[in-house]
């Protein structure tokens, strides 16, 4: 396996891997929260708003963005942000195709995302994921990569006249 920066003609292949990736996500996610939640966040459904999401974090930030290939071929990614007033870099996006999940092309990802903040002199390290059932492989991900989990409540109220 090797990494490598982003290449316009990775865009494809990363995008339809991404989707692969969520797919066992999204069933549990959307029991977990209020039905007007998923239905703002996703009226097209999830597939529509994710892959509208990756391509456009793909097309605005392609210098942040690094590829890993196995025979030449794209089987993961990871999107690397840069907050230099926090001194924090983020892992912004980290997606494996789920035939190459648990054979370490994640946490290579992932320690080349730190590398890449590291190298630019940040001094800590964000991820951000669900707390439901879909994001407990995420979760479990990143805790063992040592990353400490910072207790954050998001709050939603649906304000539609028929919710009042």
């Amino acid at each position: 396996m090797q990494i490598v920066p982003f290449a316009a003609g990775h865009r494809e292949s990363l995008l339809a891997l991404s989707l692969r990736a969520w797919e066992p996500v999204f069933p549990l996610l959307k029991p977990a929260v209020p039905a007007f939640v998923y239905e703002s966040f996703y009226p097209e459904g999830w597939r529509t708003r994710q892959f509208d999401d990756l391509s456009a974090t793909l097309d605005a930030e392609p210098q942040n963005v690094d590829v890993a290939l196995i025979d030449g071929l794209p089987v993961g990614w990871v999107c690397t942000r840069l907050h230099p007033e926090d001194t924090m870099g983020e892992v912004y996006v980290l997606a494996v195709d789920p035939t190459h999940q648990g054979k370490g092309v994640g946490t290579a990802l992932m320690q080349h995302s730190l590398e890449r903040a590291r190298s630019r002199g940040m001094r800590m390290m964000m991820v951000e994921t669900g707390d439901d059932p879909g994001h407990a492989p995420a979760r479990r991900v990143y805790e063992g990569a040592g990353f400490e989990r910072w207790p954050v409540a998001r709050y939603f109220k649906d304000i539609t006249p028929e919710a009042e």
